[in-house]
């Protein structure tokens, strides 16, 4: 015989709202268990086992629900050879909000009655005089808004705002909104309904597990792509065991890697195709932003939206002349970063790492934000004469590989970023096209070589040049 689950609802909190029908469906079994018993009208349902302790000891909420289902099958299992249901009671109605109730329904193990009860939704359209069906109505979880809000203005009645984090969540959806209603512990004597600014919405009352909101819009939409974004990687370290795995050190190989892609697909922009593979690169760039600053959610640090916020506020700061008064002039951006980063030298700061053509250039630039340049290029170019004319008296007096020989050649090279740059022209960038270039060439001659079964020449290397200046 298939076990049976009576679902019936314990109402908003006033005992004086629990059904007539929850309380009839009660008296047919001893059996009964209660999601928790922090209600007020929980004990109506004494005695009962409660759930309360899976909220204490399991990892995640999905553990906590699962756990709820699996226990109610194995009761609802055993009370079947009784002839018996078993009663699960839930706070306000079965139908909204419940979890629980919705994975029971999809168990194939059990059969499920719902007992419709008052939800805590009935109370909130009466005490906002609002009909939820004409004003088009979203009724969001609070631990899910960011991602159950996604792309929508409005307006929204939130439940579950049990903690002062997801309400610090909602209020980092958007960066500004309107003054939010907050109703606690509605039906019952001591319920509160009031109003809070947006900025004071995590910071301005406590509250619990009886406390919703009524947002009536939000000027700008809650971003719906970017939460997805922010929901998979979380899901990712949740249940993947590679991604669970990583941490800060072990991704920043696959930074670089995908920065490197999304340069290459840069420089192939006029290729066919283009500008979908940018756009698939700049999404691999992301993703990797996403996974490092829910690394650090994770520690307690930051998310995704405060590193967001963190340069959008530093972008409006470095630019006086955009959103200062009228006439500010343009800052010096390099000595503004200096004393924003009480930092000893302008060229403090530049990343190591970086490759050695555009840290030359980095370090060039700040010293020419200070004065110390050559006039044109014309004066840079002059010094790549004189650097390769000390190479040519080392390359005469010493052995190959000498340290003399690789210092006079990373002068030579030094200058000639100097010079690009008053050409206006990324050496890193005119290296690469030029190493693609040959790469090119190169290949073309590889195939050449082989049709006529003969061996690489400079006369192959030749005949595909002007065959491309033929081409062209």
């Amino acid at each position: 015989m298939t076990g049976r689950v009576v679902v019936v609802g314990l109402g908003p909190g006033d005992p004086k709202l629990f059904s007539a029908a929850a309380a009839e469906a009660l008296e047919a079994s001893a059996m009964r268990f209660v999601r928790t018993s922090r209600h007020p009208s929980a004990d109506l349902v004494s005695p009962a086992e409660t759930f309360d302790r899976l909220y204490d000891n399991a990892a995640t909420m999905g553990e906590v629900y699962s756990s709820i289902v699996e226990a109610l099958v194995a009761a609802a299992e055993e009370a079947a050879g009784r002839d018996e249901a078993v009663i699960y009671a839930v706070p306000g109605s079965p139908l909204v909000a419940e979890r629980t109730v919705a994975l029971l329904r999809d168990d194939p193990r059990i059969d499920v009655q719902i007992i419709p009860s008052l939800s805590f939704v009935d109370l909130a359209w009466q005490r906002l005089g609002v009909d939820p069906m004409a004003a088009g109505v979203r009724l969001v979880d609070g631990h899910r808004f960011a991602l159950d809000a996604a792309g929508s203005s409005g307006p929204f009645l939130v439940g579950q705002c049990d903690t002062k984090m997801i309400l610090s969540e909602i209020k980092l959806c958007v960066d500004d909104g309107p003054d939010v209603t907050v109703m606690a512990h509605l039906g019952l004597a001591d319920e509160k309904v009031f109003e809070v600014a947006w900025s004071d919405l995590d910071r301005s009352f406590e509250a619990d597990h009886l406390t919703c909101l009524w947002i009536p819009r939000l000027a700008s939409r809650v971003a719906g792509e970017l939460t997805q974004l922010v929901e998979l990687v979380r899901l990712l370290r949740e249940r993947c065991p590679w991604d669970r795995r990583q941490t800060h050190a072990s991704l920043s190989r696959h930074l670089v890697e995908e920065t490197y892609e999304l340069v290459e697909a840069i420089d192939a922009l006029e290729s066919p195709g283009g500008y979908e593979h940018l756009e698939e690169e700049l999404g691999d760039v992301l993703f990797q932003v996403a996974f490092h600053a829910n690394l650090a959610a994770e520690a307690g640090e930051f998310d995704l939206a405060d590193v967001a916020r963190t340069i959008h506020d530093k972008l409006v700061e470095r630019h006086p002349h955009v959103f200062g008064p009228p006439g500010t002039e343009v800052p010096n951006w390099e000595e503004a970063k200096k004393l924003e980063k009480a930092r000893s030298s302008l060229l403090d700061g530049i990343p190591v790492s970086l490759p050695a053509l555009l840290y030359a250039y980095k370090a060039q630039s700040r010293a020419s934000s200070a004065g110390f340049d050559w006039d044109s290029a014309a004066g840079a170019w002059q010094k790549v004469t004189e650097e390769l004319r000390e190479l040519e008296d080392e390359i005469d007096a010493a052995t190959s590989g000498s340290s003399a020989i690789s210092d006079e050649l990373g002068d030579v090279l030094f200058s000639l970023v100097n010079v690009a740059r008053h050409l206006r022209v990324d050496p890193e960038a005119a290296l690469r096209r030029s190493a693609n270039k040959f790469k090119t060439r190169f290949a073309a001659m590889e195939t050449l070589a082989a049709d006529r079964g003969v061996t690489i020449t400079d006369e192959l290397w030749d005949e595909v040049k002007a065959a491309e200046t033929t081409s062209g």
